[in-house]
């Protein structure tokens, strides 16, 4: 144990702990001393520490020594403060036992209320609260929690006799049922206890309270808390909080109530207070549904027969006024708060940072600042910037009903609807009469690109969150759920199953991109005011909602120090990412401009020929398709830089694969079938992600590269006498060594001296390489010599650290996360201490010969927010995501020079890399 302290008193105005001790006292633990420090009216209690946890559980579920002397003292102290003893039969106090983390973590953990009752003190609790049905009302429901939370006997045993004994009493709710049903309860309860655990219930107070303590400990590692902390990235060694309590009563009669609130709107950011209460309740009686809760105050009132806490009780309703506007005021931050009233007292039980959704959160921001409450860094820094995605995507209506028949990954973010097909030349067909599709294949291929490109939304049974479908989705915005390992496809058939249901090809389905959830039929989607405002609604431009995410993001591109570009490939998906704040393109695949079908004829004309002369007679064919595409590219761009890639993908992508297609092509062709097939035999590769591709098809095939050096730099040459700046970045993908961009260099300077002399128009140009191989990181110093630039290319630079193959590893990665044997999927957030090692020595040696390197990121982590945060860190000029993540990306820059800032500050750490240094 780092501290031999490992209990907290507080109450009474004094408090052992702060707000700023939430990782030792976790974030209930440490509010609650803060809110008996500033004198807010909160029931004594104390805190065990979340050291204490971790240590129970290594001890195999037993307390560390010390540990009963420490709570002792301190449970005499909330004696002292509350007036009354734990476990006297005349003046009993009761206790609840409540876990608390550093970060909320609402209803993942376990609480037991009421700790401290028996057949004893029941009688003394009766005659305080001068209600006999009150106290066994109690007594009834700490006998059911503590049975199912700490002892283990499922809740829905204690519900059947409830419900039997309802039935008897001729009642229909709990609170009709008269002290003496209640009593037989107790006893029942008790029973089913013994029954089920083959032990007497505790009638030890002492002995309640520390079985509930161990629950809460243990309830860390519950399947829902660990889940809860995997989709929230919460590190395991984080652990709970135990917060004792002193209870205090909201079941009192009509003077008494339970309630929980907002200090502001937490669905929309409205600043209105906003809650709910019921009287002669415990707080569980509100968000249990048991009974209908009433608006705390009239502004809140949707049915006029509720009355509200600020008409039945106004004394109180002012006096949560006041205390609300004291929190808000005091933590800055927009509360949630619970709160007791017993006999007309009011008593705060929970203040804590309220959840919000992506709106809301913008609005408080903003609004806060403007109230002077927080800075506008503090203001950016309060939106996370993946919550960025609720606001830019298209998504389905929360109030709409909805039947998941499966969920896969959520590779890309959205909410589409549409039929089912199973081929993009299907998608296309039916796209042309006006019918929205879903594409579903088992896996994508560069070949489907045109049936994407139509569909409204594409669902694979295979693949992970860098696939092929996921990584083209996101680049061009569309919906996509990928890795559905429940469904299996049979485009033969034209259908997928999922259990013993068939989904057949015309069947409607929906899917959310950002749950990754499939659903049967068309759900409603509500359309995104943000993106529609982005793409020039002028009536959209006025919404509050985009006003206010355009002070934040504008207050973030002041800060940031990362310059963010976009992946994209057409004119559409590089205008739309320069309205979303793009700054350049940072990866433009030539490959994926190959496959209209205007093209695709030549590109395989150029792969089937026999001679070099051959091939360059279908290249010329492919060169002036290519100068239009870099032409409209470079126009929409206006002035920012382009990185361009040339051909990456090994040769056979572009070929059919399937029987049927070979001989439909080559007839097409007009060649024999037989020379086809023996073509497309000899150039499949076992593993051709290591194989022919890259910078070796341009140093084989050296006139691949000229075309397309040719095709960029005319384009080039052709805006810039427009009148327009233009700024290309010729990339070679794939060098591992120095003298394969020395040979491709060569073939693209001897391309731009002819293109230039010719068209009598000097272009400032670039040629780069993309350090996606660890031998590239490891002798940069060498490649720099012959780079204007590197590019990270951090999806094959994973893979090839790793040793997987993004395609697959999905079938068991999620495992190795969830085992902890990796903190995240490398291919979602850099692997920082493998990949990102390389990344750094990538940098170092780099800059080292080359001061001024520009060196940036085009993998699909430039758009996740940690591995922007990295990339600040290494001192990266820029970031490059696809066009949906462009403001995700600007945001979490912003956030990377906030927390760097806060740790420099006294008593923050600070660490510059060998990298940031060497720039």
């Amino acid at each position: 144990m780092p501290n031999d302290k490992m209990v907290y008193f507080f109450g009474g105005r004094k408090a052992e702990g702060g707000a700023s001790m939430r990782n030792l006292l976790g974030g209930k633990g440490a509010n609650l001393a803060e809110m008996t420090q500033i004198g807010i009216p909160v029931p004594a209690g104390f805190t065990i520490t979340t050291e204490v946890c971790n240590d129970f559980a290594k001890r195999g579920q037993k307390y560390p020594p010390g540990i009963k002397t420490q709570l002792d003292k301190a449970m005499a102290q909330v004696e002292k403060t509350m007036g009354g003893k734990f476990g006297d039969a005349k003046n009993p106090l009761l206790v609840s036992v409540r876990s608390g983390a550093r970060v909320s973590m609402p209803g993942m953990m376990d609480t037991v209320l009421n700790i401290g009752l028996n057949d004893k003190t029941v009688e003394g609790l009766a005659k305080a609260m001068k209600s006999e049905r009150t106290a066994y009302d109690s007594y009834r429901r700490f006998v059911q929690m503590y049975g199912n939370v700490v002892l283990g006997v499922d809740h829905h045993h204690f519900e059947t006799l409830l419900e039997k004994k309802k039935k008897k009493a001729r009642v229909t709710k709990d609170s009709e049922l008269e002290a003496k049903y209640l009593k037989e309860l107790v006893a029942e309860f008790k029973t089913l206890v013994e029954k089920k655990t083959k032990k007497s219930f505790p009638s030890r107070p002492m002995d309640q309270l520390w079985g509930a303590i161990g629950a809460v400990f243990s309830s860390w590692g519950v399947k829902r808390a660990v889940e809860y902390r995997r989709l929230h990235k919460i590190p395991e060694h984080w652990g709970t909080a135990a917060n004792v309590q002193a209870m205090v009563f909201g079941n009192l009669g009509e003077t008494s109530a339970t309630g929980v609130a907002f200090t502001r709107d937490p669905a929309m950011g409205e600043r209105r207070f906003y809650g709910e209460y019921l009287t002669n309740a415990q707080g569980e009686d509100v968000v249990a549904g048991i009974r209908t809760p009433h608006p705390i105050n009239k502004a809140g009132k949707k049915n006029n027969n509720l009355i509200s806490l600020e008409e039945e009780m106004p004394a109180v309703y002012k006096e949560l006024e006041r205390l609300y506007q004291k929190l808000e005021k005091h933590y800055r931050d927009m509360q949630d708060i619970e709160f007791t009233v017993q006999n007309g007292k009011l008593w705060m039980l929970q203040t804590r940072t309220g959840k919000r959704t992506a709106a809301a959160a913008i609005r408080i921001a903003t609004e806060m600042v403007k109230e002077k409450l927080i800075s506008s860094r503090e203001a950016v820094k309060r939106v996370d910037p993946n919550q960025l995605d609720q606001l830019l995507h298209p998504m389905f209506d929360p109030r709409a009903e909805k039947k998941v028949i499966a969920k896969g990954l959520n590779a890309s973010p959205g909410a589409a609807a549409g039929r089912v097909v199973f081929t993009a030349d299907e998608a296309v067909e039916w796209a042309t009469k006006g019918e929205a599709v879903i594409l579903v294949r088992a896996e994508t291929s560069p070949d489907d690109i045109h049936g994407m490109a139509v569909a409204q939304g594409i669902l694979t049974s295979k693949g992970g969150m860098t696939s092929h479908a996921a990584v083209v989705a996101r680049g061009m915005g569309k919906c996509c759920v990928a890795g559905c390992g429940s469904i299996h496809v049979d485009g033969r058939k034209g259908e997928f199953r999922v259990d013993d249901l068939n989904v057949k090809r015309g069947d409607t389905i929906s899917i959310d991109g950002s749950s990754g959830e499939v659903m049967l039929g068309s759900v409603p989607t509500m359309d995104s005011v943000i993106t529609r405002a982005l793409d020039g609604d002028k009536k959209e431009k006025k919404n509050r909602l985009y006003l206010d995410y355009a002070k934040i993001m504008g207050w973030a591109d002041g800060i940031r120090r990362l310059k963010v570009r976009t992946n994209a490939e057409t004119p559409e998906d590089a205008g739309r990412a320069v309205r979303f704040g793009a700054e350049g393109i940072g990866l433009a695949r030539t490959e994926h401009m190959f496959f209209g079908e205007d093209r695709i004829q030549a590109v395989r004309e150029m792969i089937l020929a026999e001679s070099t002369e051959g091939r360059r007679k279908a290249l010329a064919k492919l060169l002036p398709m290519q100068r239009r595409d870099f032409v409209s590219i470079f126009r929409a761009m206006n002035g920012f830089p382009v990185t361009i890639r040339t051909l990456d993908p090994p040769l056979h992508e572009f070929l059919p694969h399937g029987k049927d297609e070979i001989d439909r092509l080559a007839k097409k062709l007009k060649i024999p079938a037989s020379r086809l097939h023996e073509t497309v035999e000899r150039l499949q590769e076992q593993n051709p992600m290591l194989g022919h591709r890259g910078c070796r098809l341009g140093i084989v095939y050296e006139e691949i590269t000229e075309m397309q050096a040719r095709a960029i730099l005319e384009a080039a040459c052709k805006v810039k006498a427009e009148g327009k700046k233009v700024y290309p970045e010729i990339m070679i993908p794939l060098v591992a060594t120095k003298r394969e961009l020395e040979l491709q260099r060569g073939v693209v300077e001897r391309v731009a001296r002819e293109v230039i002399a010719k068209k009598k128009v000097k272009v400032p140009y670039t040629i780069g390489t993309m350090i996606e191989l660890p031998r590239a990181a490891i002798t940069a110093n060498e490649i720099a010599e012959a780079a204007d630039f590197f590019s990270f290319g951090t999806n094959d630079l994973t893979q090839t650290v790793f040793g997987l193959s993004r395609d697959d590893a999905g079938r068991f990665l999620p495992y190795y996360v969830d085992a902890g044997i990796l903190p995240a999927d490398p291919f979602q957030a850099i692997d920082q201490s493998g990949v990102g090692v390389l990344m750094e020595m990538g940098v170092a040696k780099g800059r080292a010969v080359k001061p001024g390197l520009k060196v940036g990121i085009c993998g699909e982590h430039g758009g996740e927010p940690s591995s922007v945060a990295f990339c600040h860190g290494l001192g990266l000029d820029y970031v490059s995501c696809s066009p949906f993540r462009v403001p995700i990306a600007r945001l979490a820059a912003a956030h990377a020079v906030i927390d760097e800032e806060a740790k420099k500050k006294p008593g923050g750490a600070r660490k510059l890399s060998r990298a940031r240094k060497g720039k």
